[in-house]
């Protein structure tokens, strides 16, 4: 079994939106579908390096052997997940990796969005449906990674924020809103104005405050 491939690069083309390279391993060439991020980046010359490394996905099919080369072994690991779900074909893999980030596509899983999923040709409603519900298994720990991220990156470390912030949930507390509400609407709150650069015309406990009422009150009345 081919696992990785180490050799000059003579040759790279695109066919049809698949993006290929000849490899030169001891004398032997081999033609490897890649990424189409990589591909650019070998065309554009800003790797200078004509000799690459890449990780192996080798599918044999009857009438011919076809190799998948990724630059990471995490690419070629999720590549061959996406492989054992019923119904999806390798050219659906390289088209959610040639789109998206693993990082996207487990967010997109996590927060079922279906739509961002139906964006890669060749995906329609149910092998979406069916894509999220197999990958969410598949990925339970990586979508529990990207969960703690979520909560690592609200940690403000300034403490004039924190106090705001802390004011801000004693407040809300305060005109009844629940603090499972209130946990939930303060990461939206956060991006949104921007603490970390502290913009002056956001950066405000009034404007903190309006900003949330808005966002408990618009969810409230979506359960109304």
């Amino acid at each position: 079994m081919i696992n990785w491939i180490n050799g000059e690069l003579v040759e790279l083309w695109e066919t049809n939106q698949k993006f290929f390279v000849l490899i030169n391993c001891q004398g032997l060439g081999y033609e490897i579908q890649i990424l189409e991020s990589f591909f650019f980046k070998l065309k554009t010359n800003q790797i200078s390096n004509k000799n690459i490394t890449l990780w192996l996905k080798h599918i044999k099919k009857e009438d011919s052997d076809l190799l998948f080369g990724f630059t990471s072994k995490d690419q070629k690991n999720f590549f061959i997940e996406i492989l054992s779900i019923r119904g999806v074909g390798s050219q659906i893999g390289m088209g959610i990796l040639n789109k998206f980030s693993i990082s996207e596509v487990i967010n997109a899983i996590k927060t079922q969005n279906k739509k961002l999923i139906c964006s890669v040709p060749g995906i329609g409603q149910k092998m979406s449906d069916r894509l999220i519900l197999e990958l969410k298994n598949k990925f339970k720990s990586e979508i529990q990674l990207e969960d703690k991220k979520g909560k690592d990156e609200f940690e403000i470390k300034d403490p004039e924020t924190n106090k705001m912030i802390e004011d801000l949930q004693l407040t809300l507390q305060s005109l009844n809103y629940k603090k499972k509400e209130i946990k939930t609407i303060l990461p939206i709150i956060f991006k949104q104005v921007d603490l970390h650069e502290k913009k002056e015309n956001n950066l405000s406990f009034e404007n903190l405050l309006k900003l949330a009422m808005n966002y408990l009150n618009e969810d409230n009345s979506n359960l109304a």
